[in-house]
């Protein structure tokens, strides 16, 4: 009897143990889980982005943060593929997100104008697609289009007045910013081919003002600077009315 006593404890001692380890482990795997859910999401499904430049104004402003959905417009091998998972055929109209041709380690944001396939061509800033001129409510211009006379020669070479007509290659987009004035599109560097989409704009999940400058410099001062002004002004600067804005 005193034998069985004395070794009781130990058996405690050790469930004790086999206890504590168990629940270490638990939140471990809670851990892992999590960290591999977190990089599947912004691998395949959704990833955040910044708008740095003023090329989609007065859509997408600088300081934008957005919520991009890859998923939608992810590669698919196969048909199959195609038919099984939600993916969704590129329209004209859609704000993407894709690699930017000539520097594929940097990202753009611009929207799909002209669609595989289509002629498209710009007379006096105007779009037309296979000859028709193209509706465009969200387009924004710093100055107004000429309409002919000794303007018109001087800018006749302008490709924010004149451009075409060019004929997109099968499985290409021509791509514009919503600012034509200011932005750095298809006009200068061309087609954006289908796999460098990386997914298509959702909706602004914040908004802080801010200017072009505050994202030029990658420094690490400048990333402590700017994440000491967003302490500082977070409520001041914050675009509140463009909190979960949808975009379109």
């Amino acid at each position: 009897m005193k034998k069985q006593q004395a070794e009781a404890p130990k058996a405690n001692a050790a469930n004790t143990t086999t206890y504590r380890k168990s629940t270490v482990r638990e939140y471990f795997e809670s851990i892992v889980i999590a960290v591999i859910l977190a990089l599947f999401i912004r691998t395949f499904v959704v990833q955040a982005f910044k708008i740095p430049t003023g090329s989609m104004e007065n859509n997408l402003l600088i300081g934008d943060h957005l919520l991009v959905n890859k998923f939608a417009m992810g590669p698919t091998a196969t048909s199959l593929e195609h038919a099984l998972l939600p993916v969704e055929n590129i329209k004209r109209g859609d704000v993407l997100v894709f690699k930017y041709p000539v520097e594929p380690d940097r990202d753009f944001i611009k929207r799909v104008i002209g669609l595989p396939g289509e002629t498209l061509e710009l007379r006096e800033k105007k779009v037309y697609i296979n000859g028709k001129p193209l509706d465009e409510p969200y387009v924004h211009f710093l100055q107004a289009p000429s309409t002919g006379g000794e303007l018109s020669e001087v800018t006749s070479f302008d490709v924010r007045e004149r451009y075409g007509p060019v004929t997109v290659p099968p499985n290409q987009y021509f791509m514009m910013g919503d600012n034509r004035d200011n932005s750095q599109d298809s006009r200068y560097w061309g087609f954006m081919p289908r796999e460098n989409v990386k997914g298509k704009a959702l909706v602004i999940y914040w908004s802080y003002e801010s200017e072009r400058e505050d994202y030029l410099d990658e420094s690490t001062g400048a990333t402590l600077k700017g994440l000491a002004s967003v302490f500082v002004h977070f409520f001041t600067r914050t675009r509140w009315d463009r909190m979960f804005h949808q975009i379109h």
